[in-house]
């Protein structure tokens, strides 16, 4: 089964095979395929997909699928990596700066059936592949805002019509208290608290994290990190049950001494002094 690579952060393909020139495989970046004409089947993650004309199907990088087609078929491929969107958040829109199309792509209803877009939808389906066709001209058309904002239509349409479909569109809510309860119960592990970590934990875009934590906590990131790591340290020094050296080892302090300079930025005493008091 091979691994196909892209380097570019988008490419636009267009092409037509009368046998998909491509074994069963998967890829290292995300893809749109728009059906222009021609049916078969569809093998995507060992489901047999019946597709025609006008038919849209999504794939992640951990889909392995091919094309078994039975009437030559015209396929239109959007493709791009994890740094296409992640290069444009000051176009995005918050819904899609929280759960990132790449998190919606792996949604495995999208892998199980063909949507079933009605006509609306269909016509303005069929437009936007065009316009982006249209557009695929361009030197770059990577950088291009207006491919950019066709591309975030697309996934528009597959949630309508997901919603017509009743199906669940998953994580289109932030729960707040799960992301504090994650915090207070890995704080303990520095890795398991940074942001690129808790982001992804929550699928929530790393570039969006901080300022969606301030906005919501009314305190940054970093902030409530530190005080809540710095008030738990106090109550371990005065309950006095452990030393330094414990206390530094359970908040994954590399020893006593960088414990003991963390605590004086925060709190202008060394422990040790803090205990005293």
């Amino acid at each position: 089964m091979p691994k196909l690579n892209q380097f570019k952060t988008l490419v636009i393909d267009e092409f037509e095979d009368e046998k998909f020139h491509l074994p069963p495989h998967t890829h290292t970046y995300y893809e749109i395929i728009y059906i222009k004409k021609g049916n078969g089947v569809h093998h995507l993650n060992k489901n047999l997909l019946p597709y025609k004309a006008g038919d849209l199907f999504v794939i992640s990088p951990e889909d392995e699928h091919y094309f078994d087609i039975k009437k030559s078929t015209r396929f239109f491929y959007i493709k791009f990596t994890d740094n296409y969107f992640n290069s444009k958040q000051n176009l995005t829109c918050d819904d899609f700066l929280i759960h990132t199309p790449e998190s919606f792509m792996r949604d495995k209803t999208l892998k199980e059936m063909v949507l079933k877009l009605d006509d609306p939808c269909k016509t303005i389906l069929k437009n936007t592949i065009e316009n982006i066709a249209a557009y695929n001209c361009k030197t770059d058309v990577s950088t291009s805002p207006i491919v950019f904002y066709q591309i975030l239509s697309i996934f528009g349409l597959i949630k309508e019509t997901m919603r017509g479909m009743n199906l669940v569109v998953k994580g289109n809510s932030i729960d707040n208290e799960q992301i504090t309860s994650y915090i207070h119960q890995n704080i303990y592990h520095p890795k398991l608290v940074q942001i690129k970590v808790i982001a992804a934990h929550f699928n929530i875009a790393q570039s969006y994290f901080s300022a969606y934590f301030k906005r919501t906590f009314s305190i940054s990131y970093r902030e409530y990190i530190n005080n809540l790591r710095t008030s738990l340290i106090e109550k371990r020094i005065h309950n006095d049950r452990l030393s330094i050296k414990q206390i530094a080892y359970e908040f994954g302090f590399t020893d006593e001494s960088h414990l003991s300079n963390y605590f004086k930025k925060k709190k202008n005493m060394k422990p040790t002094d803090f205990k005293k008091t």
